[in-house]
């Protein structure tokens, strides 16, 4: 079992991560309100975070198409932005691509979402590996699909990845371009910046290349956590060369005690120094008295199989599938509801309290996100330590 505090968050993705699952109005993700309702309720249970799924394709997956219609869907930074100031407590994580967006903004805007939310915001980490991703914008021009027709091209898979990689690590260097007393604010002498505590960032990389300082100020996590999603030995490597959480899918033939062996063997060979990555466990519910003949249902009008564990009955069965993982060593899970019309009320007000009173997990209040991870403030890692500064004299 992990010593760090286990935690529960929610992935959010329309209206249910079930391709069948409905709204009584079919408009509502496009509406920021349906999504501040959604958080309101999972923010007064306790839930630690919430992510926010998006893709440059519409919905996703791609069975989510006809559901959204022409109107398509709303950035997820966007959402999360909306939010932050609507929120208190509940972490926000929205998902961006590496691959069609710009390093240099992605980071500015990160940094701002942190400010804004004082601390509370993520992202978590997707690759463009689609041709109907990859023809929406200039920068997927020419570049050779990953995926296409059902078929892997894995050296372009594994240049997505290296080329994510390369993101994080020049995100991770521009939220540390300004050092945590940069700023000065000196009106005697009408100095607002220490120009020795802002570092230049210059990144050449075959993707891209970044010239920074940052143009936003070292932001309240100092360094906004980073979540990937992972299903195998490429993507894994992924989290643990960037990532500080990532969300893996243990199920039948794919048992935790796998994943966590394959990840802490690959900290060991990439030499990672940042703490270990917290691992957490996705699985899809349904939860309630009525889960099984609800889910029956919408596997009836669209079967699908699952990249992750689906369990569907009550919140006493729910609650003992992920007692067992947190026993198993997962540091949390993420829960993806089937159907948000139901699930999301379950979950709160049926799932989170029968989780607090069984001890698996508290919805006291952390230091920010990475707090909640169990995760410290790090400093920038340009900032002198005071034994440096004593060599220097």
């Amino acid at each position: 079992m992990s010593t760090e505090r286990f935690t529960v968050g929610v992935a959010l993705d329309g209206v249910g991560w079930h391709p069948s699952a409905r709204a009584e109005d079919p408009a509502a993700p496009g509406t920021l309100d349906y999504w501040s309702g959604s958080v309101a309720t999972l923010e007064q249970a306790g839930v630690d975070y919430v992510t926010i799924e998006d893709t440059f394709s519409g919905w996703s997956p791609d069975w989510r198409a006809e559901a959204a219609g022409a109107a398509g869907r709303l950035d997820a930074h966007t959402v999360a932005a909306f939010l932050a100031g609507r929120t208190e407590r509940i972490g926000l994580i929205p998902t961006a691509t590496t691959t069609l967006t710009e390093p240099y903004h992605l980071a500015t805007r990160l940094q701002t979402l942190d400010f804004a939310t004082r601390g509370r915001a993520g992202w978590q980490v997707r690759v463009s590996a689609g041709p109907e991703e990859l023809r929406l914008t200039a920068l997927g021009e020419g570049r050779r699909p990953a995926l296409a027709d059902g078929e892997i091209d894995e050296t372009a898979l594994v240049d997505l990845f290296d080329e994510a990689a390369a993101v994080i690590a020049t995100a991770r260097a521009l939220w540390d371009s300004w050092e945590d007393d940069a700023e000065i604010r000196d009106a005697a002498t009408g100095r607002f910046l220490d120009g020795g505590k802002l570092h230049h960032v210059d990144a050449q990389t075959p993707w891209f290349s970044v010239a920074g300082p940052s143009i936003v100020p070292r932001s309240p996590s100092g360094q906004v956590l980073v979540a990937a999603l992972a299903h195998a030995t490429v993507p894994y490597r992924l989290a643990v060369r960037g990532a500080d959480v990532v969300f893996v899918t243990p199920g039948p033939g794919n048992p935790l005690s796998g994943i966590l062996a394959e990840i802490r063997e690959l900290e060991r060979a990439e030499e990672r120094a940042a703490p270990p990555l917290r691992v957490v466990a996705d699985l899809l519910v349904a939860v309630g008295a009525d889960a099984a003949d609800r889910y029956a249902s919408l596997q009836h009008r669209a079967p699908v199989a699952s990249d992750a564990e689906v369990v569907v009955g009550s919140a006493e069965q729910v609650a003992d599938r992920i007692a067992q993982l947190r026993d198993e060593g997962a540091d949390g899970v993420r829960l993806r509801p089937a159907e948000n019309a139901h699930d999301v009320t379950v979950l709160a007000h049926g799932l989170l309290p029968l989780l607090e009173s069984r001890g698996v997990h508290g919805s006291g209040t952390a230091d920010g996100l990475r707090g909640a991870f169990g995760l410290p403030r790090p400093p920038s890692r340009y900032a002198r330590n005071d034994e440096t500064l004593a060599g220097a004299r």
